[in-house]
């Protein structure tokens, strides 16, 4: 690299990267997939969208993907998680949003703790995964029967 854009480089670097990010903003969420000793899976149902999800939300400013799914299950679901948790997918979320992307974590190891989410979570339940209640959603249910029932990866939500 020459030696002018070495010196310009501290500047017009965070410029370029700051446009980017403003023509091309992404946004990631997290999910999580937690089992109970009977094999059933934690659900909630928020106040906010319609149906059954899997425990998940956005991740934070400064926060790793995998922090964000462990402190999302324990305020959403009540179960604290018990060491790292196993990426199992990154899929597309362009239905929703254009440029929005989940990551799935599977939550080997956990222990119950108190529920931090009070007015977001309208319900949570744990079910068998063949055995789901009405309204769960499509991409909870595509996740569930990668997870549950080795069907074929699909990269969209």
């Amino acid at each position: 690299m020459s030696e002018w854009r070495l010196r310009l480089s501290p500047i017009v670097t965070p410029v370029l990267r700051a446009w980017w990010r403003l023509q091309r903003p992404m946004t990631l969420g997290v999910r999580t997939i937690c089992t109970d000793e009977e094999g059933r899976v934690l659900l909630v149902r928020h106040s906010y969208a319609k149906g059954w999800h899997l425990p998940g939300g956005g991740v934070e400013s400064g926060e790793t993907a995998e922090h964000a799914a462990i402190r999302e299950l324990a305020e959403e679901g009540g179960a604290e998680a018990i060491g790292a948790l196993t990426l199992f997918g990154f899929y597309a979320n362009h239905a929703n949003f254009p440029n929005d992307h989940i990551a799935l974590y599977i939550v080997e190891r956990w222990r119950p703790c108190a529920a931090r989410a009070t007015r977001e979570i309208a319900e949570c339940g744990w079910f068998a995964p063949d055995a789901l209640p009405e309204g769960v959603t499509s991409g909870t249910r595509r996740r569930l029967n990668e997870v549950f029932s080795n069907a074929p990866r699909n990269a969209n939500w």
